[in-house]
């Protein structure tokens, strides 16, 4: 019933990850899985490759949502990752042009990709190898980001571009203004 190779042998425990996974909460999800403390890991998210993953405090990732970290991804506190958001570290575009996409193809190109503190990736964007995310980004939900986004500012569409940048006094009177309305409420 299974296979005894490298590779079956190599992802079996991946996929028993992943089936205990789905009986823990957020917090005991992120503590399996060696994330930080802080960290919460919603339900159904995958992370390939999790040792090439760098992660900082106060994280947040979505139901659905892979995080590919071949190529390495290290992502910065108080950053949120959406619903089923894709974030790629990996190509094997040319695998399959060359008919070799294979496993430990040596045509797989792995590409790092950075994202910064305190960004919120809206469900369902995709993330290209390479990218950097600067600090305080926005990307909208549907993006796909395939270049470099600076900091402080909101990207959106396919492909992905700079539609407002943020100052501190913007986020601060924007804060002001989402606490206020929350101290009306029951």
């Amino acid at each position: 019933m299974f296979f005894d190779d490298e590779r079956s042998n190599r992802l079996r425990p991946e996929i028993l990850t992943q089936l205990v996974g789905q009986y823990l909460n957020d917090a005991e999800r992120a503590r399996y899985l060696g994330l930080p403390d802080t960290t919460r890991i919603r339900e159904r998210a995958k992370i390939i490759n999790p040792e090439r993953l760098i992660l900082g405090e106060h994280c947040w990732i979505g139901e659905d949502a892979v995080l590919d970290a071949s190529g390495g991804l290290t992502i910065g506190e108080h950053t949120s990752v959406g619903v089923g958001t894709l974030v790629f570290t990996h190509s094997s575009w040319l695998a399959n042009m060359m008919l070799e996409n294979h496993s430990g193809s040596d045509l797989i190109e792995r590409t790092p990709v950075v994202i910064g503190k305190g960004c919120f990736l809206g469900g369902h964007a995709v993330i290209m190898p390479g990218v950097t995310i600067g600090d305080f980004a926005t990307v909208q939900p549907n993006s796909v980001v395939a270049k470099d986004v600076p900091d402080r500012c909101l990207v959106a569409g396919n492909p992905a571009r700079v539609f407002q940048r943020y100052d501190e006094d913007y986020v601060e009177s924007e804060a002001e203004r989402v606490r206020a309305k929350n101290a009306r409420l029951p």
